[in-house]
């Protein structure tokens, strides 16, 4: 399993007649299940995205009244559900970059790391990207990116077009519906508190990591 560092992200663009597409995955991943993969999956075949970069958030931004495992361990359980898959990989970028985790670091550095030939796809749940508004340096995102949106069926889609569209920033903005994004962390981080099962749910590696190191009880 390959950890990889801002010297070493994946290489893309470097045939310059061509398009390449990459796909940026953020969250906590505390812990990361199998909606993360199902929309990491989905969103490779419907927008044709050559990789799909998993980040681990450090500290994220929006999560600093909560409790949230160590890093290491976050990016570890990762690793080990992404690893079967050519097209994952798992960057600590935002793990090794102190202070505050923020989107508009990672994707500016994304951007000054890769060619123009490179397109940078950000996938995160949709009802975040109705706060994309409030996000640091929004207008920058959206010069940088195109936001992918994973809803569960039948998610509220014309609120968010509505909420969107209302902005004077011009987001540039795909949906992408996902059936297995009814399942979330927080419903693994307290199904494993009351001692129940998170089989088929998250990878049999991830299980077995929770339970070595003994969290979320």
């Amino acid at each position: 399993m390959e950890i990889l560092k801002t010297s070493d992200l994946p290489p893309l663009g470097a045939d310059p007649s061509r398009t390449y597409r990459l796909g940026i995955m953020g969250g906590t991943f505390d812990p990361i299940h199998n909606g993360h993969l199902v929309t990491a999956e989905q969103a490779t075949d419907e927008l044709h995205l050559d990789l799909i970069l998993f980040v681990p958030a450090g500290q994220p931004a929006f999560k600093q009244e909560r409790n949230v495992s160590p890093a290491e361990d976050r990016l570890a359980m990762t690793l080990l559900a992404t690893a079967a898959n050519p097209k994952f990989m798992t960057s600590r970028l935002e793990i090794d970059r102190p202070g505050i985790t923020y989107t508009a670091d990672t994707l500016q550095e994304l951007r000054a790391h890769y060619p123009q030939n490179v397109e940078l796809y950000f996938i995160t749940g949709a009802d975040a990207l109705l706060e994309i508004v409030t996000w640091k340096d929004a207008d920058k995102l959206a010069e940088i990116a195109t936001f992918v949106g994973a809803t569960r069926p039948g998610y509220d889609l014309e609120k968010a077009h509505a909420e969107l569209e209302g902005s004077s920033i011009p987001f540039k903005v795909h949906y992408l519906e996902v059936p297995a994004l009814a399942i979330s962390s927080s419903d693994l981080r307290a199904r494993q508190q009351q001692g129940r099962s998170l089989r088929y749910l998250t990878s049999d590696e991830v299980i077995g990591y929770i339970n070595k190191r003994h969290l979320y009880e």
